[in-house]
C-alpha cells in the first residue's frame, strides 16, 4: 500500500469528482446527481440540498483539476489556500465502519469545506511523499479524464470512466494486423 487506506478513498474520490465533468460531459449537474455522487462515494455530514451547494462543488471540482496538472508549487499553494479556507483543524475520529482516521473539519460544515479539507489532506499525502506523478490525465488521445496510479509498477495509464484502455489495445493490435499482412 502505497499511502494510507483513507487517503486513497479521498484521492479516488478526488479522482470521481474531477472526471464528473470530463470530455464535455457533465454528470453532477443536479442536487440529485450530487446526492448519488455523495451517497456512492460514501461522503456524510451535513448538507443543504441547494443551488449553492452544488455551485460550491463545481467550483471546487474545477480548482482540484488544476491542481492535478499543476507543478508542485502551484499544487501546494492551492492545498494550503484550501486548508486555510475551511478552516481546517486535523483531528482522529471514528465513525461509519471507519477505524480512526484523520478528519480536519466537522460534520457540520458545509459539504464544500468537508470536500476540499478532504481532498487536500489526501493531495498533502501525494505532495509530500514526492508522488505527484501518479497525478495523470488519461493517455486515450480522445478523452481529457484524470487518473490516479496507485499500481506498483506505475503502469496505470488509462481512466476508469468508459473502455480508454480497451479502445487503446483493440487499435493497437489492429495496427500490428495491418501491418504483418502489408
Amino acid at each position: 500500500m502505497i499511502f494510507a487506506p483513507d487517503t486513497e478513498v479521498a484521492l479516488r474520490t478526488v479522482v470521481n469528482l474531477i472526471n464528473s465533468a470530463a470530455n464535455g460531459e457533465e454528470h453532477l449537474a443536479t442536487v440529485e446527481q450530487l446526492d448519488a455522487f455523495l451517497e456512492a462515494e460514501g461522503f456524510s455530514g451535513s448538507r443543504t440540498r441547494n443551488a449553492a451547494e452544488l455551485a460550491s462543488i463545481h467550483e471546487l471540482r474545477t480548482q482540484l483539476a488544476e491542481v492535478w496538472e499543476a507543478d508542485e508549487d502551484t499544487a501546494v499553494a492551492t492545498v494550503n489556500r484550501l486548508l486555510r479556507e475551511a478552516n481546517a483543524l486535523p483531528q482522529l475520529i471514528k465513525h461509519d465502519g471507519w477505524d480512526w482516521h484523520l478528519h480536519a473539519t466537522t460534520r457540520e460544515a458545509p459539504l464544500s469545506d468537508r470536500m476540499s479539507t478532504e481532498a487536500a489532506m489526501a493531495l498533502v499525502d501525494i505532495i509530500r511523499s514526492k508522488e505527484m506523478d501518479r497525478m495523470l490525465v488519461c493517455a486515450a488521445e480522445d478523452c481529457d479524464a484524470v487518473v490516479l496510479d496507485l499500481s506498483r509498477n506505475r503502469s496505470k495509464r488509462y481512466c476508469d470512466t468508459g473502455n480508454c484502455a480497451n479502445r487503446a489495445h483493440v487499435a493497437a493490435y489492429r495496427a500490428r494486423q495491418a501491418a504483418t499482412t502489408s
